[in-house]
């Protein structure tokens, strides 16, 4: 009887490992806006700000129509809303912006871009949203670049005074200053 029980046993322990390793090896494929991360600097431990957004492709929409319309909040990218996180105490649009982490959010125009910094955090898409935990908010202008990008992309670039995030979507080009 008691070896009755221990073949029972480890039979059924090993149908659950096999099981459990069977369903382990299920790999969801790539997300259509996939998580990108952009650092300022880019490489190295000694970060200052770090985006961690979803990349939108156009797929044939319009910028500031069918995706991301203008005059309306957007969560700056797809999927959760667009997070930055501060590793150092900046200066945004001539506010502090204290070490942490925020959403960031824009509302997109024809000719110039709000960009939103929120403490509002862990939002999907803008709702959660609320004016009132507005930490920071400055305008910057539209430019136009010569090739289209596919994916909304973002990028840093060093500046005298601290950096430039660049954000790029189709010819749409924007630079939004952080200052140390």
């Amino acid at each position: 009887m008691k070896t009755t029980r221990l073949i029972t046993t480890l039979a059924f322990a090993f149908m659950m490992l096999f099981s459990f390793n069977a369903e382990a090896q299920k790999f969801a494929g790539l997300d259509k806006s996939p998580l990108d991360l952009a650092s300022f600097p880019n490489r190295g431990s000694d970060k200052l700000i770090k985006v961690f957004y979803s990349r939108p492709q156009l797929k044939g929409r319009t910028v500031g129509k069918e995706i991301a319309p203008y005059g309306k909040l957007w969560r700056t990218g797809a999927n959760d809303a667009t997070q930055i996180q501060f590793l150092t105490d900046m200066k945004f649009g001539g506010k502090s912006i204290t070490t942490g982490a925020y959403s960031l959010f824009t509302i997109p125009g024809e000719k110039e871009w709000t960009i939103i910094i929120s403490s509002d955090v862990d939002n999907w898409a803008t709702r959660g949203y609320d004016e009132s935990n507005e930490v920071a908010r400055v305008t910057v202008p539209v430019t136009m670049g010569d090739e289209s990008l596919e994916a909304f992309s973002m990028t840093f670039e060093a500046s005298d005074d601290g950096a430039h995030l660049h954000m790029g979507w189709d010819k749409i080009r924007i630079a939004v200053p952080f200052t140390k």
